[in-house]
Order: structure tokens, then sequence, then C-alpha cells
């Protein structure tokens, strides 16, 4: 996190936040203990192989969770005030003006059967409590900032490419002015080029709007282009966090590292792609201690015992007993 970052106030405060998941009368702790602070415009980037936990803890900060999940533990704050994140008809006065979410799957988020300036008004109407005319016009408006001719707001959303319907949904997620967007995989089923655009956008936008960033992605790539904050997650809590350039230049966690490996890197002549051997945890089942030690290559013994905490280390916050003496020499550190 950078110092303008740090000097700022919080935004969101999410503190020890456990969401469990029942299916058939079993209960699967799907992220556990997850704590993190975002701040007015900055970018954090949720990164993690499926099922790590990252939509969990994003859909739960925006109280968007599915009826089966259960909050354990744990709360979210926005501005100092705690959000009723458990309770649905107590959360919707602050989607859409305080959190808003961009979805994966721009088609099967929007209406088929309605005009794309309605679809974009309708939270202006119901929230903002906005007139009829008054709601398209800003929707005309928000499509013109998202690099939509006006006039496409006729359109209905099959006629519209896939880039355009992801840049809808943006609209949509800055109908009421929100502080915080949330992008759920937002370019996962775009092509290379279309991906880039979107990500441009994303950044422009939140220069331009000083909007705070929750991206969840599993491609480290979209995350150099418009994050200054990576969370590492695996088994449902965070392994590792620090700026981007922490991560990429020095990555502490060796699932950090692994993942790092795995994807080529053109720029700098790289070839060889590691794979990371074995397949995430059960999670009903999870592994004792670390959850990463069955595929870890640096495990030791206490890694098989022990659930490591996440402790700062240089600046950034890792989850690792490879790293707990220089932890401790940071505390003595920092009290000297």
């Amino acid at each position: 996190m950078t110092d303008c970052f740090q000097s700022r106030a919080p935004l969101l405060e999410v503190d020890g936040l456990s969401v469990d998941y029942g299916l058939k009368g079993v209960l699967s702790r799907a992220i556990d203990g997850v704590s993190f602070v975002l701040r007015a415009g900055q970018s954090v980037a949720l990164v993690g192989e499926s099922g790590s936990g990252k939509t969990t803890t994003a859909m739960a900060v925006a109280g968007l969770l599915s009826p089966n999940a259960r909050f354990s533990s744990g709360e979210v704050r926005y501005r100092g005030n705690r959000l009723p994140i458990d309770n649905d008809a107590g959360m919707r006065p602050h989607r859409w003006s305080e959190t808003s979410v961009v979805f994966q799957g721009a088609m099967n988020a929007l209406n088929p059967v309605h005009r794309i300036v309605k679809q974009i008004a309708e939270p202006c109407i119901m929230k903002l409590g906005m007139s009829r005319g008054e709601a398209a016009a800003r929707a005309r408006e928000l499509l013109e900032l998202v690099g939509i001719p006006s006039d496409r707001g006729a359109a209905y959303p099959h006629e519209l490419s896939g880039g355009m319907r992801q840049r809808v949904m943006i609209a949509m997620a800055l109908a009421c002015r929100p502080s915080i967007i949330i992008g759920d995989e937002p370019t996962t089923a775009l092509d290379v080029i279309t991906q880039a655009q979107i990500l441009k956008l994303l950044a422009e936008l939140r220069s331009q709007l000083n909007l705070a960033l929750i991206l969840i992605t599993h491609d480290l790539s979209v995350v150099v282009e418009c994050c200054d904050r990576v969370m590492i997650m695996y088994a449902g809590r965070i392994v590792e966090d620090g700026t981007v350039a922490q991560i990429f230049d020095k990555p502490k966690h060796p699932y950090t590292r692994l993942l790092i490996e795995s994807i080529p890197n053109p720029a700098s002549g790289k070839r060889i792609i590691r794979s990371i051997p074995g397949d995430p945890p059960n999670l009903v089942n999870r592994p004792s201690g670390c959850a990463f030690h069955p595929r870890c290559p640096s495990a030791m013994a206490v890694c098989t015992t022990e659930i490591p905490r996440l402790d700062t280390v240089g600046g950034e916050r890792v989850a690792c007993h490879l790293h707990r003496s220089l932890a401790l020499d940071d505390k003595v550190a920092a009290h000297a």
C-alpha cells in the first residue's frame, strides 16, 4: 500500500470476516477470518484459484451471498459505520449508492426484453428519486461516459457486442454515484483487445471519479493493468497482501511465487511455465495446519500442524512460517 493511500481514512474495513456454506446439512468454511482495508481511490485485486474465496469475500461485502451462506463472524464497516451484510433488506439502501457490482456475464445480468437506456435509468429512479425523464438523461450521460454513443441506449442487449454490453454494466454500476465498484472477473469472457479496452476504461473512470475498486480475478496480467494492491487468497484465507510491485518483484509466499511462475512473460523472454502441483483443498475437509502445505515445495514440519498468522513483513502482509522470524524482527524494530 502506498503512502498516499495509508494517509487516507478507511473507506471500507473488513474485519475478521468468516462465511460458511451449507449443503445437505454439511457446513464448509468458504472464507476464514478475512481482514483488509480499502481507501478512496484505491484499487485492490483479489487473486487466487477457483474456490479460493475471492467471490465470496467480495459478495459478502455487498451483502449478495446465496441463501445457503451464513456469516459466522466478523463485520464490514463503510466510513466507520457497520453494514448489515447479513440482512438483505438492511443492505438495500447501501447497494448502488455506496457499493455496486459489475458482474462477469453481462448478457446474463442484463434483461433481454428491455432497452439499455431503461435498464440504466431504473436504479436512478428507485435509488435517487429521479423522474423518468431525468433518469433517461442520466442513462444517456453514463453511456457517453463509458464510450457508447447515447443513441445506442435504444438497443436491446443482444444488439450489442460483448465489449459494449460490459460497458453498459459499468454504466449501470455508476448510475447512483457509488464510492466502491466490485468487478467480478469483468473481462473473463472478452477477447484480448476488448479486455484491454475495458481495463483502460476502469482505470480512467477510477481516476476521474475517485472510485475505489475491488477486482476479482484469477488472471495476474489483469492486475498489473489497473490495481495498486494485490491480495492473494488460498482456501478462504489471505496468504499475501502487498502492492503490485511487492507481489510481482519479491513475492514472499510460496503460493504467490508459483502463481507468478505459472504465467508466461514475453517481455522477459520467459518460456518455461511452471505448474502448481496438486489440487486446491476440499473446504469440507481442510488439511491441518497451513492449507497449502500438501502442494508447497517449501513445506516444513510446522506447516502440517500450525496455521500461520497473517503478519506484516517488510511492509506487506504474509501468512507463511518461512517468514515468521522476519515478522518478529519487524515488530522488534517498530518498538525500538
